[in-house]
Parts: structure tokens; C-alpha cells; sequence
């Protein structure tokens, strides 16, 4: 199981904004910046994770995005479900062979079900914490570090 690219930019566009979270929302212009998402993809990206309940969308001209939820109680799983509901409406089927239907596809369900399970233990929360670990400087460390 691969995940899409598009798949991949919601991840990292929700952990962008538990990353950078401050009082005021996120802008997609800034993760755009951030992260080289493509605009065209983030915004809609953006739209689908404020519908299923894992972002909050703030209108007006200082608005942007923040978690619906805790970082804690937001999983990768939940992330890639919303995206990947989408994709497979835009997908086609799966081959008509019978060793296909009896060994093949259920084989792949397996692994993507093994899949799942993990990425479903893994929180926002835990890929922050990936980040300060890895020393990946946030937007606030970025303007601290700044000097006249």
C-alpha cells in the first residue's frame, strides 16, 4: 500500500498546523510556504479535513485553520481515511479474474487493513513530537531566531 501524494500533503498539512499552532489559525498560504504544497491541492485537502471534523476553518482576513480536536486525539488513520475516501470514488475497480477476487484482493485487503491498525496508533500529537526531535524549527522558533 502506497500512500498518494495527496494523501501525504494532508498529513503533513495537519501536522503543519499542530506545529505552528498559536493563538491565531493557520493560514494555507503559510503551509503552502512551509511545506511547497501546491496551493491547488492544500485548499481542497484543507476542506475535506474541516468537514470530517479534524480541522476548524476561521473565516476573515486573519483566518485560517486549526485542530478540531487535541493533537492527541487526531490519528494519521483518521487523516488518510478522509482523503482516501475521496480518491476511491475518483478510482476504478479491481481486476475481473477469479485469482484476483480469491488470492489477490483479499491478500492486499490484508496489508491494508495491518496498515491501518498502525497508522490508526499513531497521533498528531506523536508526529509533533517526531518534529522536536528531529529539530524541525517551527514558525515561532524561526521569528525567535531572527536578529537585527
Amino acid at each position: 500500500m502506497r500512500l498518494s501524494r495527496k494523501t501525504l500533503h494532508a498529513i503533513e498539512a495537519v501536522v503543519d498546523v499542530a506545529y505552528n499552532a498559536r493563538p491565531e489559525p493557520v493560514q494555507s498560504k503559510e503551509i503552502t510556504r512551509r511545506q511547497g504544497i501546491p496551493q491547488r491541492y492544500l485548499e481542497q485537502v484543507m476542506q475535506q479535513l474541516v468537514h470530517a471534523g479534524i480541522l476548524k476553518g476561521v473565516r476573515g482576513p486573519r483566518g485560517g485553520y486549526t485542530l478540531a480536536r487535541e493533537r492527541r486525539r487526531i490519528t494519521v488513520g483518521e487523516v488518510v481515511r478522509v482523503v482516501q475516501a475521496d480518491d476511491v470514488e475518483e478510482g476504478g475497480g479491481g481486476s475481473e479474474s477469479a485469482l484476483a477476487r480469491a488470492v489477490i484482493e483479499p491478500l492486499v485487503d490484508e496489508v491494508e487493513a495491518e496498515v491501518m491498525a498502525r497508522l490508526d496508533a499513531i497521533t498528531i500529537e506523536d508526529l509533533v513530537a517526531r518534529a522536536e526531535a528531529a529539530r524541525v524549527p517551527s514558525d515561532a522558533q524561526r521569528r525567535s531566531d531572527f536578529t537585527i
